[in-house]
């Protein structure tokens, strides 16, 4: 399978069902999270590593990463991983305005709305992973078209804003917001990005033995899943 193709429904259902599952920590990201969490990386001011963001998708909890069954299951799950990732990235690449946040739909007072809240979570971490990366944006112009990804996905905003964010319909108008943003925001990145971006490889198969364990438990490679091999 090439590292080029999107997920099919299958595929993105099967990684869905893995985040979501027993083998997963219970604080593991859900799939829209996750597309957040991607997303920010993908358009933020430098790329980032795999082996730097890998990690986190398993929780704040670096010590419990996922239980795969056989390292052939572990495989197969960084793959879907790496290719979600990419289809983020070739999104940006070749056409950024056709970028599709994966939002939450739910339904209100008889109408269906959108909930991003998860998605921005997500977007909020992916910035932190570099402390102070995304700082430049906040101080320039393009600030404001932060400011719903700021309202839905910080960890605390100020009192007056919380009206914002607790009616339905103005969340739903934020997420909307958001979507049309967000091809905005990646532009106004590019000419301030280090190297341009590049497509994911996936590394996984190729971790030395004597390098962290991509899964996060903090452990060598070679006394984690290397000593499956």
């Amino acid at each position: 399978m090439q590292l080029d193709q999107p997920l099919t429904d299958k595929e993105f259902d099967e990684l869905d069902n893995f985040l979501l599952s027993d083998q997963s920590p219970e604080d593991s990201m859900t799939m829209d999270h996750l597309h957040g969490y991607l997303t920010a990386i993908a358009i933020g001011p430098a790329p980032i590593t795999p082996a730097e963001w890998l990690p986190s998708i398993w929780g704040e909890d670096r010590k419990d990463g996922p239980k795969f069954k056989n390292p052939k299951q572990e495989e197969r799950i960084y793959n879907l991983i790496t290719r979600f990732m990419n289809e983020v990235l070739v999104t940006f690449e070749v056409a950024p305005k056709e970028f599709e946040p994966l939002f939450v739909e739910h339904e209100h007072e008889g109408k269906t709305l959108l909930n991003a809240e998860a998605w921005c979570w997500g977007f909020w971490e992916g910035m932190e992973l570099r402390e102070g990366s995304w700082d430049e944006i906040w101080d320039s112009e393009a600030a404001p078209l932060m400011r719903p990804i700021y309202l839905l996905g910080a960890d605390e905003i100020k009192p007056e804003e919380l009206p914002e964010v607790e009616d339905p319909v103005k969340a739903h108008q934020l997420a909307l917001d958001i979507e049309a943003n967000l091809p905005a925001i990646h532009k106004w990145w590019v000419p301030r990005r280090k190297t341009g971006v590049t497509t994911v490889k996936h590394e996984e198969p190729k971790v030395g033995r004597n390098d962290d364990c991509p899964c996060g438990s903090g452990k060598k490679y070679k006394k984690c899943h290397g000593a499956e091999q």
